[in-house]
């Protein structure tokens, strides 16, 4: 099985028209995601990719689409989200970057409210390999990386869950979802939410995660493991080390890598490693790791 998306998702896409968004719509249909509906104000009655384009989500319902893709640039891509959760839509996945914060914090506060799984801003998407995906992840090489399998995979970087994931393959397994769950410094689904989510899939046995200092999305996930939420095992590698070795006005990959007194990479490994993750000290040993998890 799988979280979140499946052979059976119905995506719309907002924003479909534009040069990004007609090839995040090529790239999913290639891989045999039904995109159902696409959405620019004005365009309405065209196609985009042989894909019906509506004025508005609210048009765009008579599709029936059960996710959303946010193709929207950072200025009005609040609004598509806020459109998409009233609308019904249950799962909405966020490309866009540097969402003014005041704005992605309404979104985000109202896709809470309702129920709605938001993954990103700042997210490469989510695949479900050999299902369906949402948002470019993988390229149009799919396969070179993500194989279905029994492990989740969770980063907030986009690159570091396709690596993550060809590890897993490397381990000598595959995976069930993977999910670049988004950069920038507010983002909906935790590591922690996510992993529950795995938690209630009887076909996931695992879940490995790619962690970055900064927030507290790994405490949350040490500290919801301590509470039995999440039993199955998690295999954890925690990147930005060297930040602990240079100045400390350096800058350090997303938004939301900030390195503050509590979160640094030892302690973040050290609050893991007490709740029992299997912790990776370097990247490749990740491997032994989800073949001890999963033996």
């Amino acid at each position: 099985m799988s979280i979140l998306v499946d052979e059976n998702t119905r995506v719309l896409v907002s924003g479909i028209t534009g040069r990004e968004g007609r090839v995040a719509t090529r790239l999913m249909i290639n891989y045999g995601t039904h995109v159902v509906a696409g959405v620019n104000p004005g365009r309405g009655g065209e196609t985009a990719e042989d894909v019906p384009v509506y004025d508005s989500i609210k048009a765009a319902m008579e599709q029936k689409p059960d996710a959303a893709l946010i193709y929207v640039p950072p200025g009005g891509a609040a609004d598509s989200i806020i459109e998409a959760v009233e609308n019904g839509i249950g799962l909405v996945v966020v490309i866009t970057e540097r969402i003014p914060i005041h704005e992605a914090c309404e979104a985000l506060t109202v896709a809470r409210e309702a129920g709605a799984v938001v993954i990103g801003p700042n997210s490469l998407g989510i695949i479900s390999p050999g299902k369906a995906k949402i948002g470019t992840i993988g390229g149009n090489k799919e396969n070179r990386c993500f194989a279905p399998g029994p492990v989740g995979v969770i980063s907030r970087s986009g690159g570091m869950t396709t690596e993550t994931s060809w590890m897993v393959k490397k381990a000598g397994f595959g995976c069930s979802t993977c999910i670049s769950n988004g950069g920038d410094y507010l983002i909906g689904a935790s590591f922690s939410e996510l992993a529950m989510l795995f938690e209630k899939d009887p076909d996931t046995k695992a879940t490995a995660v790619f962690c970055e200092p900064g927030t507290s999305y790994e405490t949350e996930l040490a500290e919801n493991i301590e509470a039995g939420l999440i039993k199955k095992p998690v295999i954890a590698y925690v990147g930005g080390e060297f930040l602990t070795k240079i100045h400390s006005q350096a800058k350090f990959g997303h938004a939301g890598a900030i390195l503050e007194k509590g979160r640094s990479t030892a302690e973040i490994k050290e609050r893991l490693r007490g709740v029992g993750v299997l912790v990776a000290d370097e990247y490749d040993d990740i491997i032994p790791l989800v073949q001890q998890a999963l033996k």
